[in-house]
């Protein structure tokens, strides 16, 4: 009798844990998300798209859709679990400031500041942004979460999860995962757009080589643009303090242990982070719903919007420009908030078609000028939507 009820209590302790595994509890959605997983780290590893967001973001799909027994406390989503915990840094929103500062700490804004005018191809490129809002907006979405989808056309994974947060915490999955996966597109989406919407005349247009910026200029533009920007938008504070404050960090030239940890151990730090926690969020539960295709859907549109309009604009302006101060069409592409993946691709289509004509140095102008028109688009949004 006693064997039979030892039997019979290992018995009930097998079939109790068989119920905590999870080939006892998974779901065809569980499945579908692991394979989508799969696939970002496929993609990141075999055709090298973007591997700092994608392998995180990958594996993090993959830890946040293994199925668990209700009530384990090891969720992201359940309070007080480590995930949990680590995804607060999303939540909250105070990882996407920590990237601003160490982007900050890495940019040369030179390009930039030689060429001002080249601030307004980035600032074209954030009509995708608004395009997309009202496109979201005409689909039936609310307001706040129309402008949290809108942000995906600013090619800035995290200005999506800073707004997202904000306006639509529900749908910050999606739309930080649409975000992060568009910009590891930027090399397959935006060449067709960039060479449809131009000539073979103008893509040969050659441009005068940036002037010299003087150290003191590079030191005093932080300081100036923050207090700019601030002004004109004070809810986007958090992104664009971090950013100017990071690289005056890198320009003041007596801060450079600061400036090297933003750009090094600091924002590896937390990108690793954001795209494991970002990742995990992506339950089957949750995130496997209609309104994740919309967001995915419109997210594409607003990125060609973003890219049509950088392009259109500096066709529109090169008609005011004399011969010889035209500007070639290829680096409003760049426009968008992708740095520095969107300049390449200005550079990379640019040598298609003539291989002396490079066009990195002018395109880094607009793609940096980007950075800062997606913060200043979001401040905005969160202002009249918040």
């Amino acid at each position: 009798m006693e064997n039979k009820g030892v039997f019979s209590l290992l018995t009930d302790n097998l079939e109790t844990f068989l119920q905590y595994t999870g080939f006892a509890n998974a779901t065809p959605g569980h499945i579908l998300m692991i394979l989508i997983g799969l696939l970002f780290i496929y993609l990141a590893i075999k055709k090298d798209w973007e591997p700092l967001l994608l392998i995180p973001i990958g594996f993090g799909i993959i830890i946040g859709n293994i199925p668990l027994f209700p009530g384990l406390s090891v969720g992201v989503y359940e309070e007080g679990s480590v995930l949990n915990i680590l995804y607060q840094g999303v939540q909250k929103g105070f990882y996407p400031p920590l990237i601003f500062l160490g982007i900050g700490a890495m940019t040369d804004f030179s390009a930039l500041i030689s060429n001002p005018k080249l601030m307004l191809i980035g600032a074209a490129a954030q009509f995708g942004i608004f395009g997309a809002y009202g496109i979201a907006l005409a689909a039936g979405f609310a307001p706040a979460e129309a402008g949290a989808i809108g942000i995906i056309g600013g090619a800035d994974g995290p200005t999506a999860i800073f707004l997202s947060s904000r306006l639509a915490p529900d749908l910050m999955g999606a739309i930080a995962v649409s975000a992060y996966s568009y910009m590891a597109l930027v090399p397959v989406i935006q060449p067709p757009i960039m060479r449809l919407l131009t000539t073979k005349q103008e893509r040969l247009i050659r441009m005068k080589a940036p002037r010299a910026v003087s150290q003191t200029e590079k030191k005093l533009f932080p300081i100036i643009g923050f207090l700019l920007t601030a002004f004109i938008v004070p809810s986007g504070l958090p992104l664009l303090g971090m950013l100017f404050f990071g690289n005056l960090l890198k320009e003041s030239g007596v801060t450079r242990r600061l400036a090297e940890t933003a750009r090094g151990p600091l924002i590896d730090i937390v990108t690793i982070l954001i795209g494991v926690t970002v990742g995990c969020s992506t339950q089957a539960d949750k995130f496997l719903q209609m309104k994740s295709v919309y967001i995915f859907m419109l997210g594409a549109g607003s990125f060609v919007i973003a890219t049509s309009a950088g392009v259109l604009f500096v066709k529109a302006f090169n008609m005011f420009l004399k011969e010889g101060n035209k500007i070639n069409p290829l680096i409003g592409n760049s426009g968008v908030s992708a740095v520095p993946d969107s300049a390449r691709v200005s550079n990379n289509v640019g040598l298609e078609y003539d291989r002396t004509n490079y066009l990195l140095m002018h395109a880094m102008g607009p793609n940096v000028a980007g950075v800062i028109g997606s913060a200043v688009a979001a401040g905005i949004l969160l202002g009249f939507l918040s």
